[in-house]
This record gives C-alpha cells, structure tokens and sequence, in this order.
C-alpha cells in the first residue's frame, strides 16, 4: 500500500464526514433571519442569558426580601405604640 493511497484514503472519509455533518456545524438553524437578540445570544453560547436569568432572580429576592423588613418593621411600630397606650 502506498501512502498516497492512504492520503487518498484519509481525506474521502473525512470529506464524508464533512458532508454528512455540514448543517450541524452551523450553529442554530435560521439565525441569520432572526432578531438582533437572538443572533447576539446565540453567538456567545447564551452564557449572557443563563447569567442574566440568575441576576434577576437575585435581584427579585433581594427586592422581597427589603420589602417584607419594611413592613415588619412598620408593625413592629404599631404593635410597640399599641402597647403603650394599653399600658397608660
């Protein structure tokens, strides 16, 4: 056997590869016609969703969580004020 034979050989099957596979190294199908957004999260792997997705839950809760302590605080005043006016 000779080594152009093997060559030959070689680069047929990896061209079968090639063509076989060809629409699945593209990426996401259709993402030339799709919106500006979609082209931009597609292109960086949607790291930037998964990471804006998670700060906006941390932010959600963080914003409950300031809420609720304002109004425990606010009724922990009326309870105090309550409290002592019964004790007058």
């Amino acid at each position: 056997m000779s080594i152009d034979f093997i060559q030959e050989t070689t680069s047929t099957a990896v061209d079968t590869l090639t063509r076989s596979y060809e629409g699945r190294w593209d990426g996401v199908e259709g993402a030339e016609q799709s919106s500006a957004f979609i082209q931009f999260m597609a292109s960086n792997d949607l790291i930037y969703v998964v990471l804006g997705v998670s700060l906006i839950i941390w932010f959600v809760l963080l914003f409950f969580m300031v809420k609720v302590d304002r109004n425990v605080s606010k009724l922990e005043k009326e309870i105090e004020v309550k409290e002592a006016t019964e004790d007058i």
